[in-house]
């Protein structure tokens, strides 16, 4: 196999350190008074805001933990009146609310996921009903529309090299395919929360090899992709409050 292509390094007038503290210094403003979360998150402050916009700080904008949190802000301050008629028209709303008020390219990635996700679960007809093999699907279905709208695949040094690997944990579990199969949905949770982790964490050792970040070439390695930490997190939140739910 062919070694990756070398890319030029972003230039540094327009990514001195100065400027990357000053956007982690600007996040950390807009994301102070942030209360963050979604379903099972509901009410828990996203405490790391600050630390995602650092992670973005050294290969992009260092803003990428606001607009994570701005997006789920959004979304959270029309909750109450999303359309549960079912998971798919649920999924949509979502989708639309993301993709129209969230700026960069975070409103279009995630929006993408989410209207890929409805389709998957299209002939289900209540969020009640969803079984672990429809969240295989509906995860298979975002991963395929941020590939695409991403041109992204896995190697990339993005939050597909989370995502992905967490799918790939899960959907072992419900084949039944797992050396150790979880027993019940918490531990099926935590299972996707600790594969998402490990394959965050391995992300440092990575280079960028798409979008801005690949810009900064070796540059990029050392720290782990600050997309694949958030789907860390996010499996991680799900994972701590599944015992909870009623």
């Amino acid at each position: 196999m062919a070694a990756p292509e070398r890319r030029a390094a972003w230039p540094r007038a327009g990514h001195s350190p100065d400027r990357s503290r000053r956007c982690r210094g600007t996040c950390r403003r807009k994301t102070a008074t942030s209360n963050t979360s979604f379903g099972p998150w509901r009410g828990r402050p996203w405490t790391t805001n600050g630390y995602f916009c650092d992670l973005d700080a050294v290969v992009g904008d260092g803003d990428f933990g606001y607009s994570l949190a701005r997006g789920f802000e959004i979304v959270l301050a029309d909750w109450d009146r999303l359309d549960r008629t079912t998971p798919a028209q649920f999924l949509k709303r979502v989708a639309l609310i993301i993709s129209q008020r969230v700026g960069g390219t975070s409103g279009p990635l995630r929006g993408t996921a989410f209207l890929r996700a409805a389709s998957a679960v299209n002939d289900r007809a209540a969020l009640a009903g969803l079984t672990a093999r429809d969240t295989v699907a509906m995860l298979r279905a975002a991963i395929e529309g941020i590939t695409v709208r991403g041109k992204s695949d896995l190697g990339d040094k993005t939050l597909l090299d989370a995502l992905i690997p967490m799918t790939d944990a899960l959907e072992r579990q419900v084949d039944g395919a797992a050396a150790v199969p979880a027993r019940t949905p918490a531990e099926l949770a935590r299972v996707a929360a600790s594969a998402a982790r490990a394959a965050a964490d391995a992300t440092t050792a990575m280079q960028a090899m798409h979008g801005r970040p690949s810009y900064t070439g070796e540059r990029s390695v050392g720290s782990p992709d600050a997309g694949a930490v958030a789907v860390a997190v996010m499996a991680e939140r799900v994972a701590d409050a599944w015992p909870g739910r009623t």
